[in-house]
């Protein structure tokens, strides 16, 4: 199986056209890390996006009071990483892999070039990556709720 082939069936590539889909399978490399990886840091700058094909990653930030709190854990089918999308291009997460993961890699330097150049591409990947943020803000926002809700109403 080709990677375009594989991405076909894949949010969010899977309303890409096939000329659309070999452009980005053309910036996507297979990558693995192991348990431990530190993946990205919060606040340093952003490259890289990542299908995570198998394993698992914790997203987290720093809490006051807390430390560094684990917001959300990806795995198979989710997507890691969007900052690299919008400006400016810092990570607002930790992100670690918890188990052995492997995944494939997009280097984002070119994908975006390729949106820019191209909308038809670039509109349909961002609204797709949009649905992703929106899905990381409503978990993190329902994960900060149980850390930080009223005790009382427990």
């Amino acid at each position: 199986m080709t990677d375009a082939e594989l991405l076909a069936g894949l949010p969010p590539f899977d309303q890409l056209s096939a000329e659309h889909l070999a452009a980005v399978a053309s910036t996507a490399a297979s990558v693995s890390f192991p348990a431990g990886k530190i993946l990205f840091s919060e606040g340093e700058p952003a490259f890289g996006c990542w299908l995570i094909r198998s394993g698992q990653v914790a997203l987290g930030s720093q809490m006051p009071g807390r430390g560094q709190v684990v917001v959300q854990t990806l795995g198979a089918g989710d997507m890691l990483g969007w900052s690299w999308l919008v400006p400016p291009h810092c990570w607002h997460f930790t992100a670690i892999a918890v188990t052995g993961v492997t995944a494939i890699e997009f280097d984002t330097t070119r994908l975006r070039a390729l949106a820019e150049t191209d909308p038809a591409l670039g509109y349909p990947l961002a609204l797709k990556l949009f649905e992703v943020v929106v899905a990381r803000l409503q978990n993190t926002r329902s994960r900060l709720l149980d850390l930080y809700g009223n005790p009382r109403e427990r």
